[in-house]
């Protein structure tokens, strides 16, 4: 007779450091969804993996058993003509790169069903900023998400009860246990999405910084190195580019103020450069993963175009109309993005130059503001936030403000006013010329995926 290991008693083992063997581990998920693992125990098996990690073995065993624990998509018959491409960001401040890329990557001739999360800590989510669209269907169906991805060439929805319904659990208790910074449990909630939505290729933003999951390089790189790893023993095509996260992405942060920042970039209203370099780094990685460019420069190419001709922002229209958001949108953001009532110009103590920013900081503030989570349940405010935000090197003065705060309340306001001020140091001279936000790119050689994450 066989005696079943209770989840209690494979939390312990891994307490204690054992390895866990496939099946084990594909019992817990299977208690994850169908709820025999209380979010007690989810929360202390979340843990116990932060404190002890797992091999790569055990963080695929995890990886594929959170992704059959829903539908896994297969495109192979839905002759879409195309390549079905992904891009995932580990989560930074003023990211909204997702909401550019894919209808970027759709239009140069791929294909690109994004399963995106929610904000988790100080870093927004890119499932949030679509949130804040009125009518934007966030968790459709299966069949719609699909159409939609035959429409637009990309859809951007977050989990439902049928992809990686594991996850969607196990992600919303990480995002208020501080075990949001495990590197086995990013890699598997990460790759499980993916791999359920049927990709051909994937390339991942690992963001670098205060503003980051991961604050080093050195944590960064053995991310990078885990998710290359273990997206290789499930097969997965995978190349990792490492960006800076010590401020902002854009010049906003919020959902639906990044939101508009995502459709001027688009429309060539405005375009940050750094976002603007991020973006078409990870969109021609994606163009030749996909076979779509045969060439860096030639995928670099093919990425302004899509922009220059308004290729990319037509895609971009499509996508929002097909889950069910304003037609109209790109046309008038104003009229259907929310906007808040309070807007506060944030002056600094003194004139001078931005030295540094706590992109950390910056994030909490915007949580504390309503713009994301404290507890799983909140509610997020999509029209609080900061615009204009400088960044080092920029000058500021009473005439140039740090940033403006869109909050509910002067109160609300004036408290977050004076948290940046203390986020942002200035000085008399502008800190060194900082280099490209792209700091690396990592595709781990074939035979490297044993060891530990």
């Amino acid at each position: 007779m066989t005696t079943r290991v209770t989840p209690g008693e494979l939390i312990r083992r891994k307490r204690d450091g054992a390895i866990l063997t496939e099946a084990e581990i594909a019992g817990l998920v299977a208690g994850i969804v169908d709820g025999a693992m209380s979010d007690a125990q989810i929360a202390a098996f979340a843990m116990a993996v932060c404190f002890r990690g797992m091999t790569r073995e055990e963080c695929a065993a995890l990886t594929l058993a959170m992704t059959r624990s829903g539908t896994v998509i297969d495109w192979s018959t839905a002759d879409l003509g195309g390549p079905i491409l992904d891009k995932h960001s580990t989560g930074g401040v003023g990211d909204n790169v997702s909401l550019i890329l894919a209808p970027v990557v759709a239009a140069c001739g791929g294909f690109v069903p994004m399963i995106s999360g929610r904000g988790l800590g100080h870093t927004g989510g890119t499932l949030d900023k679509l949130g804040s669209i009125p009518g934007y269907d966030t968790v459709p169906d299966l069949a719609r998400f699909q159409r939609a991805v035959r429409a637009a060439g990309c859809a951007i929805v977050g989990q439902t009860a049928e992809l990686a319904p594991a996850d969607g659990r196990l992600y919303a208790i990480r995002d208020v246990t501080a075990t949001a910074d495990s590197i086995p449990l990013i890699t598997a909630s990460i790759l499980s999405k993916k791999l359920a939505a049927g990709l051909d290729a994937l390339v991942m933003d690992v963001k670098v910084g205060s503003g980051a999951l991961t604050t080093s390089i050195e944590t960064a790189t053995l991310l990078a190195e885990s998710l290359l790893a273990v997206a290789e023993i499930t097969g997965l095509r995978t190349v990792a580019l490492l960006t800076d996260m010590t401020r902002a992405l854009g010049h906003d942060v919020g959902n639906a103020l990044e939101t508009r920042e995502a459709i001027d970039f688009l429309t060539g209203r405005r375009r940050d450069v750094r976002l603007h370099a991020v973006t078409a780094a990870l969109a021609a990685e994606l163009l030749v993963l996909g076979g779509l460019a045969g060439d860096h420069v030639e995928a670099a190419a093919a990425v302004e175009r899509s922009l220059a001709s308004g290729a990319a922002a037509e895609r971009f229209a499509r996508m929002v109309a097909a889950l069910g958001g304003p037609a109209d949108l790109v046309e008038r953001p104003d009229r259907h993005l929310a906007q808040a009532p309070v807007r506060l110009a944030v002056v600094p103590d003194r004139a001078g130059v931005v030295t540094h920013v706590d992109a950390r900081a910056v994030g909490l503030l915007v949580v504390r503001l309503g713009g994301g989570r404290e507890r799983a349940e909140d509610d997020v405010d999509p029209a609080v936030g900061l615009s204009d935000v400088r960044g080092p090197g920029d000058a500021v003065s009473a005439e140039r403000p740090i940033a403006v705060v869109h909050a509910r309340s002067e109160a609300d306001a004036e408290s977050a006013a004076a948290t940046l001020r203390r986020a942002v140091k200035i000085g008399d001279e502008p800190p060194a010329a900082a280099g490209s936000p792209v700091l690396r790119r990592i595709d781990v050689p074939r035979g490297r995926s044993r060891g530990s994450v």
